[in-house]
């Protein structure tokens, strides 16, 4: 159970992380070069993919990791979990009410204000890309670690 419970925390952890700095790399910046308008539009299909992909998975490494824990993983294996965890708290604090205003039909996508917010939000989601490799760096440790003991 326990060896289950690490695949999945680092599986989760992995493609949360891989996404998250695919997204704040390569796609945000690259939608942003289409300018604001295009940017703001494409940014709602995106969202809503992107959502239920990194949701579950920094819940599923969250629980996975606590399971780990519990089985009898070190200490180490519930912080890595938890670094990955924060990603949800922060992004219902502090992301959410952005999105909201981006995905609001009342936004004019050409205006300074779209512009002010897809910045806003591209800062701040780099955040939740630094945190789970913070965590993935910490899960590939404790795997390499735990292979050489």
């Amino acid at each position: 159970m326990r060896q289950i419970a690490e695949f999945v925390t680092v599986l989760s952890c992995a493609l949360f992380n891989g996404a998250a700095v695919y997204i704040t790399l390569v796609e945000h910046p690259a939608r942003m070069q289409c300018g604001v308008e295009i940017a703001a539009t494409e940014f709602v299909p995106s969202y809503r993919r992107a959502t239920v992909m990194q949701a579950t998975c920094a819940a599923v490494g969250l629980v996975s990791s606590l399971t780990a824990w519990l089985a009898g993983a070190g200490f180490s294996w519930l912080i890595a979990g938890v670094l990955l965890g924060l990603v949800i708290p922060f992004t219902l604090i502090a992301i959410l009410p952005i999105n909201k205003r981006l995905l609001s039909p009342t936004l004019d996508r050409r205006s300074a204000e779209a512009e002010r917010l897809l910045a806003r939000w591209a800062k701040l989601h780099a955040v939740r890309s630094m945190l789970s490799g913070l965590a993935l760096l910490l899960l590939l440790y404790l795997v390499i670690l735990h292979e050489a003991a």
